[in-house]
């Protein structure tokens, strides 16, 4: 057996070791009640309310008033890269609800390289449709293009686009649809806190190309160090296009330089685990062993099966594609009904293994009836 290999063994026996006795590894018993103290009481506190609230299921609290669909648009969805389960799930969603009141839709691939989404931001500008939907990507990368967009009087909605939810001045944009980047870097922080007592090892995978996901990931890693328990072995910058190569790599990397210290992961997308999965396998580490995975985003199907089934993921913050795909459609004709922007803002959802029962992705209840109803009255 490989160094590795006798490492990850060691460290999950470790693990359940401390979990049996309540000890946190690297903490000194307390003599009086024989358990370690906890390196970070208000903050564990805090962390565990957090991770309580955010796996309940709550009714639908967007929007239930606004404009009748506009009838004759035509929208162009431009993806950042349509390998991207997030940004595929979401254009899926937006074709399926723009469709359903009879506006035509074009999805426009980018390919996941600054060429590729220029030229296909470029395709979409050239065919003036009523809106553009910026799917995943950084508007400044198109700057330009955005601003010939804005001259043409075509509406752009994002997703993910820029840090904040909601109306964007620079660059112009209706509305960006996204959760709060801070609520759910910080929920996927909080739940590495409380799932560890307090204790981790956590190497964080991230792409600093994208500004969005850069943003995410230094909260993250501020959330985490606000622990004093905590330690981050390793910040790994790992664009997405590349995951599916680079990350098997890294992760036996990773096994051989930490061995038993790591013991979780986070993720500013889900796909890191996919392919971070066949190194972990092939050290022999049990799926639902360490290192415990958290995505901070998007919640693919991929994702809910991973958790389900307990194969290398153990939890995701997910991103209610096919709701926002809805919203998404909702402030394009609230554009073009002469109507501001909804502001609303989805609350942040953590999925774990206790929690995901059957289901395949975050749907919150509601949405979509309500949104017809908004639309066809």
């Amino acid at each position: 057996m490989s160094l590795a290999r006798l490492s990850g063994a060691a460290a999950a026996l470790a693990l359940a070791a401390a979990l049996t006795c309540g000890c946190a590894p690297g903490s000194d018993p307390d003599p009086a009640s024989g358990r370690a103290p906890r390196p970070c009481p208000a903050v564990l506190a805090d962390a565990r309310r957090a991770v309580g609230r955010a796996q309940r299921v709550t009714p639908w609290d967007g929007p239930r008033t606004g404009p009748r669909a506009v009838p004759g648009r035509s929208i162009v969805y431009v993806a950042a890269t349509m390998t991207n389960p997030g940004v595929a799930g979401t254009a899926s969603a937006v074709a399926a609800a723009a469709r359903g009141i009879g506006w035509n839709v074009r999805v426009i691939d980018g390919q996941g390289t600054p060429a590729g989404v220029r030229a296909a931001f470029g395709q979409a500008v050239a065919l003036r449709p009523s809106g553009i939907v910026i799917g995943g990507f950084d508007p400044g990368s198109v700057a330009q293009q955005v601003r010939e967009a804005n001259r043409a009087g075509i509406t752009l909605v994002g997703w993910h686009a820029t840090r904040a939810p909601g109306p964007s001045a620079n660059p112009r944009l209706f509305a960006n649809v996204t959760t709060r980047v801070e609520d759910v870097a910080r929920i996927a922080a909080y739940w590495i806190i409380a799932r560890s007592g307090g204790a981790a090892g956590v190497v964080l995978f991230t792409d600093s190309s994208i500004p969005f996901a850069e943003h995410k990931a230094r909260l993250i890693q501020r959330t985490l160090l606000g622990c004093s328990g905590v330690t981050l072995l390793s910040y790994e910058n790992i664009p997405l296009p590349d995951a599916g190569t680079r990350t098997p790599q890294e992760a036996s990397s990773l096994l051989s330089r930490f061995g038993g210290r790591w013991t979780y992961s986070a993720a500013i997308n889900d796909l890191y685990f996919a392919d971070a999965a066949p190194a972990l396998r092939a050290a022999e580490l049990p799926g639902g062993g360490p290192p415990y995975a958290v995505g901070a985003g998007d919640g693919d199907p991929s994702a809910f099966e991973r958790v389900r089934t307990r194969q290398y993921q153990a939890a995701t913050v997910p991103e209610p594609l096919n709701a926002q795909g809805y919203q998404i459609v909702d402030e394009l004709n609230r554009a073009f009904a002469g109507a501001p922007p909804s502001g609303y803002v989805p609350p942040v959802h953590l999925t774990t293994t206790d929690n995901v029962d059957g289901a395949s992705s975050w749907d919150p209840p509601g949405y979509r009836a309500a949104y017809e109803r908004i639309w066809r009255p």
